[in-house]
């Protein structure tokens, strides 16, 4: 039963890692598309959702069919349970990707505007988080976890530069309030990035260490 259990557990662990490299890749081409104006770079990110969609399904039930068959313990109970919250905020930044990529295409509809200079900085942030939550996965390392909860007050503060700017901007040209309010939500997007980087980091910290860190000032 317990080569069973690693067995099954490994494979998990590979099929998450796949939804993790699938969604880091969707966020980095809906942020290349959004300062280089891709349309068509754009649209392949809202199509290939489908597939992030199908493979959270697939891990989703990976994760049950463990739970009932071998009823796991301690260390493989919270591995378990962890990849399974994992798993839905991935799911939630490929959801978050594809919003990112719909307002590109949005934005060139019109007179592409000009972006925040403040946004590629936040955007750049962001994604630096992705990727090392997504490290802090894979090596089960709880120290890297912690960093990126240290990092979400810099997007959060990025984004509220951002929404100040915006604000000014819309008063000063009405005319081009649509357009404002669509960056707007772009950088909204970017900061919901943030914030599931920060949920998957203490979703490992709870599986390495069995301490939940949720709704706790950093430490």
């Amino acid at each position: 039963m317990t080569r069973h259990i690693e067995r099954q557990i490994d494979q998990l662990k590979q099929r998450i890692l796949h939804v993790g490299t699938m969604v880091e890749e969707a966020i980095s081409k809906a942020i290349t598309a959004l300062i280089n104006h891709d349309v068509p770079l754009a649209q392949r990110v809202m199509a290939n959702d489908e597939e992030i969609d199908r493979m959270e399904v697939e891990v989703e039930e990976e994760c049950l069919k463990i739970l009932a068959l071998y009823q796991p313990v301690a260390a493989d109970l919270r591995f378990v349970v962890s990849v399974l919250k994992i798993n839905n905020d991935l799911e939630r930044m490929g959801d978050l990707a594809k919003n990112i990529a719909k307002r590109v295409s949005q934005l060139a509809n019109g007179e592409y505007p000009e972006l925040p200079p403040e946004i590629r900085t936040m955007a750049m942030q962001a994604q630096e988080m992705v990727k090392e939550c997504l490290d802090a996965v894979v090596n089960g390392d709880p120290l890297l976890a912690r960093r990126v909860r240290e990092q979400d007050d810099v997007v959060d503060n990025a984004r509220q530069l951002i929404r100040r700017r915006i604000l000014q901007d819309i008063k000063l040209h009405p005319e081009n309030v649509e357009s404002l309010l669509r960056i707007n939500s772009v950088s909204k997007h970017i900061e919901r990035l943030a914030d599931m980087a920060t949920n998957v980091a203490e979703d490992v910290i709870y599986m390495v260490e069995g301490d939940i860190v949720r709704h706790r000032m950093t430490d």
